[in-house]
């Protein structure tokens, strides 16, 4: 039987609360230091049975990478655009509800909400967002993309925080 999992933002943000520039780049994230592990994403990413994320998001990980970094495990990536199945990726232009049921039911885990704002937009206007893991990069970006975007709104109770060197991780749950 497939154990439901919780719906979890895991997501790296500037100090100012961006997690892109203007135009969408994340270069600004090299200049991260962590203190030479991983950050806490391995044990995060073994928890995760499925991915959503949004058309935007899907092209910039594949802009980033030479291989797609979520194989094997379903992938869903909300489109108007696109549409049908890849090698790894199904697109899909339903409701956020029934996308995220869709990613809970085809994989034993957590579901990651991978990005970006709008889809956690929606996902907080819903209530959908169980867990949100936000690692604050020491970087002003002073505009860019929003975690956040106008209107989102949602309260979160504070459950963890971790450093990381110079970056410090925060995990949340939603308050019910």
């Amino acid at each position: 039987m497939i154990r439901m999992g919780k719906i979890v933002l895991y997501i790296a943000i500037s100090v100012d609360g961006y997690i892109a520039c203007e135009d969408g780049s994340v270069d600004w994230l090299e200049d991260v230091r962590g203190d030479g592990s991983d950050n806490g994403y391995g044990a995060f990413y073994d928890e995760i049975g499925s991915l959503v994320m949004g058309r935007k998001t899907y092209e910039k990980v594949l802009q980033l990478t030479n291989n797609f970094p979520y194989a094997g495990k379903p992938c869903f990536v909300l489109s108007r655009m696109l549409a049908g199945e890849t090698e790894h990726v199904t697109f899909i232009n339903e409701a956020i509800s029934d996308v995220l049921e869709r990613a809970k039911s085809s994989a034993e885990g957590d579901v990651w909400l991978v990005g970006g704002g709008e889809v956690v937009k929606e996902c907080l206007a819903n209530g959908l967002l169980d867990d949100l893991y936000v690692a604050i990069i020491p970087k002003v970006l002073g505009g860019g993309i929003p975690l956040f975007p106008k209107g989102s709104e949602a309260v979160f109770v504070l459950a963890d925080v971790k450093k990381f060197g110079d970056i410090v991780s925060i995990h949340y749950w939603r308050k019910d």
